[in-house]
Parts: C-alpha cells; structure tokens; sequence
C-alpha cells in the first residue's frame, strides 16, 4: 500500500496524488510510488486520461535535499538512472496527461510536471530548477526536457541562476499552458482531461508516442516513425467507428470502444 503517492480513478480520469507534507518533497520513497502508480494508470482499463496533482497548497518543492545530502558519488552513480525513471514515469503512461500545479513547483517537482503532457498552474506557482544554488544540476530530466519545452536559452537562463518564476512568466515563455485562480487548478485539468474520457484511445497513444518519438530524431526518421503508427491504427476498432460515424453522421459523433 503506497504512503504518499496514490491513483484516484473517477469518471475516466485517474489522479495521481502527491501527498508528502508539508512540501511533498520527493525522496526515494515518493520517487518510486510515483512510478508504481504511473504503471498502474498505464493498465487500469477505466483510466482514458491522468492528472498528476499535489494538493492545494504545494504541487513538489523538489527532491528531499537531506536525504541526497549523505550520498556519496558512488551511492549517486548507483540510483541516477532509477531516480530519472522514476521523475519521468509519469512520460511513459500512453495517455494525456496534465499536471495540475498549485504553489511551488522545483526541482524534481518540475521535473515531474515537465514529463505531462501538459501543465496548468494556479496564479500563485513558483516554478524553478534550483539545483544549481546546491552546487548541482538538475538530475531528473531537467536540461534535457526544459530546452526541449522553453528553447536551450530560456533553459540555461532557469538552470544557471537557479532563480523561480512566477505563473505569468511561465506563461509568456511556455513553462505552463494555462493559469487560472489557484482553487480552479484541479477543475481546470479535470475540464481538459474529461475531453479524452470517451476518445480513441490507441489513436491517442498512437499521436503522444509519434510527438514524443519524433523529437528524439530527424524530422526524415520521424515521419517514418508517424508512417508506422498511421498505419497501425487501420488494425484497430475505433478506427472503423470512427471512420463509418464519419461518413454517416459527420464528424465528432463516433462512440469508441477503446479497441
């Protein structure tokens, strides 16, 4: 039984709980419950779409700074790839998924929200990848996904000063999707979530894996990867659904079976 880290299904939509207080900072125990639910959202039939949410008050101020403290190099060297996995699980789940932010999100925290598909923060988030004041840098996907997301200049500029940006900023450089009130985040990632409850669901899986793999490679290697899984979805139900409802009534009318 997870102590910190739950996933709450409801109508379609299941939540992945950060719930570690006061600040839900991620230590190895977090990092792995996180990754046992993201697997567990991953296979649960009745889950179409995720949120990853971290209560009213803090989404994760980060990794816990004491429990990295009496590390030594070796001990590092040995988690590194487990503790990456672990902040990105949240990346793999073939469905949408949204980060719903309230206050802070550093660090490892950021780290776990830049693995969704999409983030909504409320007007009172602090954003940051501090690492750097601890003479580190971020170690959770952090370079690597920031750059992909904001441009490796706006990327450096967080990771070398290491400073926060609030919600409007993070707005205007493309860090979050959407700000609203802090009490309407969960609802809002709810509203964007429930879009998906009754989709296609492999042709979602199928577009998130074409997006995510294409930008791993050259723009010639990803149409081949976009051509495979086009082609793939013409052995699916929904598919034919799809295709008939089409035809018969117009477009966004189709009831998928999710096959």
């Amino acid at each position: 039984m997870a102590e910190f880290v739950t996933l709450e299904v409801s109508e379609g939509i299941g939540t992945i709980r950060l719930a570690r207080p006061p600040m839900n900072a991620l230590n190895r125990q977090v990092q792995q419950e996180l990754r046992a639910a993201a697997r567990e959202a991953t296979v649960h039939p009745d889950v179409k779409a995720v949120i990853v949410y971290g209560g009213e008050k803090v989404f994760a101020a980060g990794a816990d700074v004491k429990e990295m403290a009496e590390m030594s190099f070796g001990q590092m060297t040995d988690v590194i790839t487990d503790l990456q996995s672990d902040l990105a699980a949240v990346s793999e789940i073939p469905k949408p998924t949204v980060a719903a932010i309230t206050g802070y999100a550093l660090g490892g925290g950021l780290e776990v929200a830049l693995s969704a598909d999409r983030r909504i923060a409320g007007d009172n988030a602090k954003l940051g990848v501090p690492e750097i004041l601890l003479g580190i840098i971020p170690g959770g996907g952090g370079t690597q996904r920031l750059a992909r997301l904001i441009g490796p200049s706006k990327a450096k500029d967080l990771v070398f000063t290491g400073r926060f940006v609030n919600a409007d900023e993070a707005l205007a450089i493309g860090l979050v999707d959407e700000v609203v009130a802090p009490d309407d985040v969960y609802e809002a990632a709810r509203r964007w979530a429930s879009q998906f409850t009754t989709g296609a669901g492999r042709a979602l899986a199928a577009a998130k894996a074409a997006i995510d793999q294409g930008l791993d490679v050259d723009l010639h290697s990803g149409l081949a990867v976009e051509r495979q899984l086009f082609a793939s979805l013409f052995a699916t139900q929904d598919r034919k659904i799809g295709m008939e409802s089409f035809i018969e009534n117009g477009p966004g009318k189709a009831q998928f079976a999710g096959e």
